[in-house]
């Protein structure tokens, strides 16, 4: 990856985008259109079609045609892998292309990207490729005179709702696993982020994936969202994103046809670093990037810094020390550490809960300002609040922005406890030299993830998903199957 083709890759021309239903582009029914604005420079990079129930229903209708057509559902585990392997391999082919293209779209900082969303994607759809023909069903221990089967089974169609930070990333996690066992899918890109999961779609069809096995319908959440949530024809609806529409999904399913419905929400995760850390310097880099990284716009994003009181003051200096090293740029340089904030109006809630945090005590170390105003885009200078208390709502609340809160704690008690005062659990982090502090941590953490002496980096074989108010389901992992398979029992006298 070098400078010389970002930059000729930043400078195509983007063509107007439709809808992909049934293996081809198509217009919504309204003919409406939605602006695609850069958070770069401000500039209205191309349209996307606003689709609406209307287009989710024909969307549906091609999906349920495939699934009962069954060249997909009922085609042997093994071709359905060769299809997703072609699938890879387009998508790694292409994953520059693809790279710039997001960050065009949503800011993120090219050099995370490309590793993060094409790279990552052909990564999962190989996974689940190469998984699918070694998951088997069961016989159950009976008598002899008799033959219980348990078989695993598509449900049918899949609706996938993803969020504009990793679009790409996060949608193949959804929509590998549902493809490779067989079903259908609909997918609603968020409208802030919708180009890469379009170029997917193609990229799909080219790799020999069936007309209407993945389609793709643009548009706003209130309307094509809200329409997928509510389709009487849709079995399963995955989601991630915000707990206020978590909630509305939930709503959705039941008023419709009680379609299973799998969450991946909020998260306000804490980094825990007591004063037998390893490494100190290298725990500050880190919880720096943990929570700076791609403008804090990250579901498991550090964004609660729990340090042990005895090493407050050193950790704090090397912490400061990192964060001022992380250059806040242009996201298609490859000099950028940081990129822009996905749009206006997410800059303005961070900026608004740096102020909202300082109103209620916190002190302002660093940053927390918006920064290179001239270049037209959305960007922010990394901020460090200090003295915050649980009661504080930027301790509860998710800001999804590059807002880094910070509290002391006295000993294990105290860390727990501070720990787990919030309404989520989605991810979490301790450092510690000590086997058996990390194990109780591990079991004490109410989150779904707690890595030690790490921040981030768990892969594809592992499950990521949430405890409370962070959602239920999972993503990644053998496990992600058991959300778009079914279990069908079959009871054979002999």
């Amino acid at each position: 990856m070098q400078q010389a083709q970002i930059d000729r890759l930043r400078a195509a021309v983007i063509p107007a985008q439709q809808l992909f239903i049934g293996g081809r582009p198509a217009p919504a029914i309204s003919e409406a259109r939605l602006d695609v604005v850069s958070p770069i420079d401000g500039q209205v990079l191309t349209s996307i079609a606003d689709g609406d129930a209307a287009d989710v229903d024909a969307a549906v209708r091609r999906a349920r045609q495939a699934f009962e057509q069954g060249s997909w559902s009922r085609a042997a585990p093994a071709q359905r892998k060769k299809v997703l392997l072609r699938f890879a391999d387009l998508i790694e082919q292409h994953a520059l292309e693809i790279a710039v293209l997001g960050v065009r779209d949503n800011g993120t900082e090219i050099g995370m990207a490309y590793k993060a969303e094409p790279l990552s994607a052909a990564g999962t759809i190989r996974y689940y490729a190469e998984a699918i023909d070694k998951v088997y069903g069961e016989i159950a221990p009976t008598s002899g005179d008799v033959l219980g089967l348990v078989h695993r089974e598509p449900l049918g169609v899949v609706g996938v709702i993803v969020p504009w930070n990793f679009p790409l990333m996060i949608g193949a996690w959804k929509i590998g696993p549902a493809l490779a066992a067989g079903n259908s899918v609909v997918v609603k890109p968020p409208e802030l982020a919708s180009l890469t999961l379009l170029r997917l779609a193609e990229l799909a069809a080219e790799a020999g994936l069936p007309d209407g096995v993945l389609n793709v319908v643009t548009g706003r959440g209130s309307s094509a969202g809200e329409a997928l949530a509510l389709h009487m024809d849709v079995d399963v609806l995955a989601f991630t994103g915000s707990g206020a529409v978590g909630r509305r999904l939930l709503e959705c399913s039941a008023r419709s046809n009680l379609k299973r419905v799998h969450l991946e929400l909020g998260g306000k995760s804490p980094n825990i670093v007591f004063a037998d850390a390893p490494d100190i310097r290298h725990a500050a880099k880190v919880s720096a990037s943990g929570i700076f990284r791609n403008s804090g716009q990250v579901c498991v994003a550090g964004s609660r810094l729990l340090v042990q009181s005895s090493i407050y003051d050193r950790f704090m200096a090397e912490l400061l020390d990192a964060t001022a090293k992380l250059r806040v740029g242009d996201p298609l340089e490859l000099t950028s550490d940081i990129g822009a904030i996905s749009s206006k109006a997410q800059l303005r809630k961070n900026l608004d809960a740096v102020a909202h945090a300082e109103a209620q005590g916190a002190t302002r170390l660093v940053g927390g300002e918006q920064i290179r105003v001239e270049s037209g885009g959305n960007f922010m200078a990394p901020a460090i609040l200090t003295k915050v208390t649980p009661t504080m709502q930027v301790w509860r609340e998710e800001v999804f922005g590059p807002v880094l809160a910070v509290t002391r704690f006295e000993g294990e008690e105290d860390a727990i406890a501070l720990a787990n005062a919030t309404p989520y659990g989605l991810a979490s982090a301790v450092w510690t030299a000590s086997l058996s502090m990390a194990h109780r941590m591990v079991r004490a953490i109410k989150a779904g993830v707690v890595h030690v002496n790490a921040y981030g980096g768990a892969d594809i074989t592992v499950p990521l998903g949430g405890f409370k108010q962070s959602g239920f389901g999972r993503d990644k992992s053998l496990h992600a199957l058991d959300a778009y398979t079914d279990l069908k029992t079959a009871w054979i006298a002999l």
